[in-house]
């Protein structure tokens, strides 16, 4: 015989497949077979139809496609015997689903199948209608099912409650004619018709409230008596399970009754003696008797109030927190997550096995109990429960560190009742894992720190004794050399003792020796070395002898390949070295930070500010540009929109922070300067921030103008790192030029415009818009160019909001005056003018280069373009 005939029998295409040794094999028989199969079915081969569609079926199972063989199986179901119905049905509920169109046709076949006078054909068209049914189906032959729940065989009654699940899960509205059916199947004597009654019940509750309503009224006694005399009955062979008799059935009633006494007080107190005796009697050392008293213990806390119930309840949950079991465990720890809400002290009291679950080998109930402390804690019990996370966290795994950690922080963070454990807390978990800590909580330990000025000294002596036994976590190192360098002198002179710690003896050198093992460690990333950097310029003051050492260890970063520590290196070291006169002043104390506005940020409640880089809405008057959030400015909250404008004399926030005088050089040329950007002025001064990309420093700023007010950044660090002059003028006239270390230098000559000297430039342009640029140079003064910008709408539509701003390399400084206007008319029929001064260090080395950004809204839509030029003409 043909191995690949329709006459094929299904084990020896079954033996044929797993002989294949390779996929490709495999796919050239099922490609045989289905190709006679499909023979077989286009010769309209009754012999063998049923053998054909079993192979599809086995066929199907190994996930090849079947659907030529469908009609097959409506054939098959059509036919007068029960083998071939068999068949039919069985490829009926494999082969197709509820989505197929072909299932409409079947309908006809089911419905003279539940009429059949063979109990097993109607059986297997129960079986079928079950899996299968469709919205439409259920409509049809809902009342064919109805009629079969009163049906004289137990196992038709059974199908049939199985199958009007489906039907009223599909069809919600036709529960109300199941409804007296279903109460009738919960008087059955068999468990097989009763256990399906009971799931019939609780589904026609959940989909419907009058039958909800129904077997609360009617049969809520019946289920108690019922689950009663389960519980009590004697060995019936034919239902144990491990001495239980029928716990399938157990689950089922609780389950039943759960909905019924959910949200009602009489059902609860009805059912409230069955569910102790259920919680009392069951033994748990069976898993089945494990399964019987979870839902026993659901079904308590699901119903009305009951508090001795629930704490036997509890107290079960409490017992399988000691099983051997994972699974017992990690589901009685969810339970547990429920329970807390309902009666918290009654969780309260298993608190030290919770604790030891934390402590689990299994990851997940590690995970979930950690959970469950968290919740638990409190105002009374935090603090030993912080002890034992905090000692666990020393020998837990190095993967569930970081939960740890989190959970640890935040629990100290919310609960500490003072701030002296809050501080001993945390240098603990900086301590053991530092290096799990998110930046977040250490900048929260800082500001905590800060607003605990008597605990300045306690706090700067732990983190020193601290930092001697580990170097290795990267946040503990951080924090530590913050507070050696504002605090060092505490530190050195043992100032603010508390009877809680022993005096230490720390000299000056010692101080300076941390600081400089962190600068120099191989494990320090570049925040820390940066920090450390910041942290000895304030010990240079606070330790006058050990300046010049603190001065060799900065000088020794002046070639560093790091721009950021290079540039810090240069900055500190002329400070160090040239301006002993305000470097005390410079280096004060940082200012009580605010805890609350911290916390808020944190939050999320405080929007930080918008960075115009980002392509955010710049809803600013033309020119002015709001500065990029920075670490420092944050810190100090100089950030925020509500910031009050310095006043006009000259008390700016670079004056207010550092106590310098710089009104005097407005006084003395006789102009009263613009506001400067204190932010700015002290972020390029101290370079306190993250590293840039591309090479640019963190001083990297756009230039920009205002009406009236012309702040002016300090310049891109492209080049190298270079002391920046900062340029304040007014539309008053011209202003001298200040250098924040050197003081004055002499007034810049008048601008004289001689006439244009090179040739004009399109500088930009884009679809929408074009910029000309026109050249000039100053009289004696090759080095500056006078850049005349041209700004054109080319579109039809008006922008309004218009700003422009420039960035350029540090060997050159650019100087922005007030744009002509911030409204540029469409379709070139006006235009923005705006003056740019830009003086070259390199002249006659380096050309022009300059990046812009034009920012303005069209339609109040904001958009924002950017370019670079390079195009300027020679001798620039």
């Amino acid at each position: 015989m043909n191995p690949f005939s329709s006459g094929t029998r299904l084990r020896d295409m079954i033996r044929a497949i797993r002989a294949c040794k390779t996929a490709a094999e495999e796919r050239a028989v099922v490609r045989k077979e289905c190709a006679a199969i499909r023979a077989a079915i286009n010769e309209n081969d009754q012999d063998y139809r049923h053998r054909n569609l079993a192979k599809l079926m086995f066929i199907h199972m190994l996930g090849y496609p079947t659907h030529f063989g469908q009609m097959e199986c409506l054939k098959l179901i059509a036919s007068s015997g029960f083998p071939e119905k068999r068949i039919g049905y069985l490829g009926l509920m494999l082969l197709l689903d509820e989505r197929q169109e072909v299932l409409m046709l079947v309908t006809n076949s089911l419905k003279q199948d539940l009429n059949h006078s063979n109990q097993y054909i109607v059986g297997l068209a129960l079986c079928a209608l079950g899996n299968i049914c469709s919205a439409e189906m259920a409509r049809d032959l809902a009342p064919e099912v109805e009629r079969l729940l009163q049906f004289r065989d137990p196992n038709i009654r059974k199908k049939a409650a199985l199958c009007s699940i489906r039907i009223i899960k599909k069809v919600p509205e036709l529960a109300e004619n199941f409804i007296n059916p279903a109460a009738a199947l919960l008087k059955e004597k068999h468990h097989g018709v009763l256990i399906t009654g009971v799931q019939l019940c609780t589904d026609l509750c959940k989909v419907s409230e009058d039958a909800l309503e129904y077997f609360r009224k009617k049969c809520t006694e019946g289920l108690v008596k019922t689950l009663k005399d389960v519980v009590n009955s004697p060995y019936a062979p034919e239902y144990d399970i491990a001495g239980i008799t029928d716990p399938f059935l157990h689950i089922r009633l609780l389950k039943l009754l759960r909905e019924l006494g959910q949200g009602d007080a009489d059902a609860s107190e009805c059912m409230n003696d069955i569910l102790a005796q259920v919680a009392t009697k069951t033994e748990s050392n069976k898993n089945a008797g494990n399964a019987i008293l979870y839902e026993c213990v659901e079904t308590i806390m699901s119903i009305e109030d009951n508090g001795g119930l629930r704490v036997l309840a509890i107290n079960i949950l409490g017992r399988f927190l000691s099983n051997r079991d994972n699974n017992i465990r990690y589901v009685a720890l969810n339970m547990l997550m429920k329970a807390i809400t309902v009666d918290a002290q009654a969780v309260q009291r298993h608190r030290a096995t919770i604790l030891e679950c934390v402590k689990d080998s299994d990851a997940s109930i590690r995970k979930r109990a950690l959970e469950l402390v968290y919740v638990l804690v409190n105002e009374s019990n935090v603090k030993p429960l912080t002890k034992e996370l905090i000692d666990y966290l020393e020998v837990s795994d190095e993967e569930f560190k970081g939960d740890l950690t989190a959970k640890i922080c935040s629990i100290v963070a919310k609960f500490s009742p003072e701030k002296i454990w809050y501080i001993d807390q945390m240098l603990k978990v900086l301590s053991e894992a530092g290096n799990f800590v998110k930046d977040e909580v250490w900048h929260a330990v800082i500001v905590v720190i800060s607003n605990a000025s008597d605990l300045h000294g306690y706090t700067v002596r732990a983190l020193y004794r601290a930092l001697q036994l580990s170097t290795e976590q990267e946040s503990l190192v951080r924090v530590a050399i913050w507070c050696i360098g504002e605090y060092g002198d505490l530190l050195v002179n043992n100032v603010g003792m508390i009877d809680v710690e022993d005096p230490i003896t720390v000299t000056e050198s010692d101080a300076v020796d941390v600081i400089e093992i962190a600068i120099k460690h191989h494990t320090s990333d570049l925040t820390t070395k940066a920090m450390a950097m910041v942290a000895l310029l304030k010990l240079s003051s606070r330790f006058p002898s050990c300046s010049e050492r603190i001065k060799d260890i900065v000088v020794q970063y002046k070639g560093s390949l790091v721009l950021e520590l290079q540039q810090r290196s240069i900055e500190m070291n002329s400070i160090i070295a040239k301006h002993q006169n305000i470097r005390s002043t410079l280096v004060e104390r940082m200012p009580v930070l605010d805890e609350a506005t911290f916390i808020g940020k944190r939050a999320g409640s405080i929007q930080a500010t918008v960075s115009p880089s980002a392509g955010a809405s710049i809803n600013l008057p033309n020119g002015v540009a709001k500065p990029t959030a920075a670490p420092l400015v944050d810190l100090l909250d100089l950030g925020s929109d509500d910031v009050p404008a310095p006043s006009s004399s000259g008390g700016d926030l670079l004056h207010d922070l550092l106590g310098v005088d710089l009104s005097t050089a407005s006084t003395q040329s006789g102009v009263n300067h613009a506001p400067k950007n204190g932010t700015n002025v002290l972020l390029d001064l101290l370079s306190i921030g993250s590293p840039t990309q591309s090479g640019q420093s963190v001083s990297d700023m756009l230039s920009s103008s205002q009406d009236n007010k012309t702040p002016v950044s300090p310049l891109e660090g492209l080049s190298s790192p270079s002391s920046n002059s900062i340029q304040p003028t007014s539309s008053a006239g011209a202003a001298p030029v200040i250098d924040l270390l050197d003081g004055f230098s002499s007034n810049p000559p008048k601008q004289e415009n001689n006439g244009t000297a090179y040739p004009s430039v399109v500088a930009f342009e884009s679809g929408n818009l074009k910029m000309v640029f026109n050249f000039s140079k100053l009289p004696g003064n090759p080095q500056t160019t006078v850049i005349e910008a041209t700004f054109t709408n080319l579109s039809t539509n008006v922008y309004s909001d218009f700003i422009f701003q420039a960035a350029v390399p540090k060997f050159l400084q650019l100087h922005l005056d007030p744009a002509s206007g911030n409204t540029l008319p469409a379709s070139g029929n006006g235009s923005i003018t705006q003056t740019l001064r830009v003086t070259n260090s390199q002249h006659g080395k380096k050309s022009l280069v300059m990046r812009i950004r034009i920012a303005y809204k069209m339609n109040n839509k904001d958009v924002l373009e950017e370019g670079q030029i390079s195009n300027f003409p020679r001798g620039l």
